[in-house]
C-alpha cells in the first residue's frame, strides 16, 4: 500500500481555506482517491476543545500560552488521525498546520519562527506537509470577507490589521523560503479559479 499524502491549505481568516478545502474533497473523492478532511486546531475531540478554548472572544491567552495550546491540539491531531490515515493510504487534506502558528503566533504575535517552529516539530514528531497550498490575500480583503460571514468574529479574527499585516508577511517569507513544498494562489478570484490553481499545484502528486 503506497503512503497517503498530507495537503495543507494556509491564509489568512477570510482567504477561503474551508471553501477551497471542501471542494477539492470532492474533486479528489470523485478521482478515486481515499481523501479525509480535517481542520485545525480540532478534528479529533481534545483537539476540538482546544479550538473552543482558543476562539473564544472571552479568553484571555497569553503568546507563548497560545502557541502552546496550538500544538498541543496539533499533537494530538497528528497521533490521533493523521499519521493513521497516512499509513492506510489515505490523502489528508488539512484545513491549517504547522505554518499557521509560524506565521499566528511567530510573526503576528511577535514569538519568532524559529521557537514555534521548534515547539512544533516536538508536537508532530517532526511530520511535514507534502504540498502546503497558501491562499494569498490582502489583509484588509480577508478581515471584510470575515466579518460579512453570519457567524459572529472569533478571538483572533477582532484582532487589528496590524495583526494581520505581520501574519501576511509571515506567509509571504515562509512561501519564499520553501517555495517546493508552498505553493502560493492568488485567493482573490473566484473559487473556481483558486480550485483550478490548486489541482495545478498538486499535479505532479496526483
Amino acid at each position: 500500500m503506497s503512503p497517503g499524502r498530507l495537503i495543507t491549505i494556509e491564509g489568512l481568516d477570510g482567504a477561503g481555506k474551508s471553501t477551497l478545502a471542501a471542494a477539492l474533497e470532492r474533486r479528489l473523492t470523485a478521482s478515486g482517491i481515499d481523501v479525509r478532511l480535517l481542520r485545525e486546531p480540532g478534528g479529533v475531540a481534545i483537539a476540538e476543545r482546544v479550538r473552543q478554548l482558543v476562539t473564544d472572544p472571552g479568553s484571555t491567552i497569553g503568546a507563548r500560552a497560545e502557541a502552546l495550546l496550538y500544538a498541543a491540539a496539533r499533537a494530538q491531531l497528528v497521533e490521533e488521525a493523521i499519521e493513521p490515515l497516512l499509513v492506510r493510504g489515505v490523502w489528508v487534506l488539512l484545513d491549517r498546520f504547522v505554518d499557521s502558528s509560524l506565521a499566528y503566533q511567530g510573526g503576528g504575535r511577535g514569538l519568532g519562527v524559529e521557537p514555534v517552529r521548534a515547539i512544533n516539530e516536538f508536537a508532530t514528531g517532526g511530520l511535514h506537509p507534502d504540498r502546503t497550498l497558501l491562499l494569498m490575500i490582502a489583509p484588509s480583503l480577508g478581515r471584510t470577507r470575515a466579518r460579512a460571514r453570519a457567524d459572529p468574529l472569533d478571538r483572533l479574527e477582532r484582532e487589528d490589521g496590524e495583526f494581520f499585516t505581520r501574519i501576511a508577511s509571515a506567509y509571504a517569507e515562509l512561501a519564499a523560503a520553501d517555495p517546493e513544498r508552498i505553493r502560493t494562489i492568488d485567493a482573490a478570484q473566484p473559487p473556481g479559479g483558486v480550485l483550478a490553481a490548486a489541482l495545478q499545484a498538486l499535479a505532479d502528486l496526483l
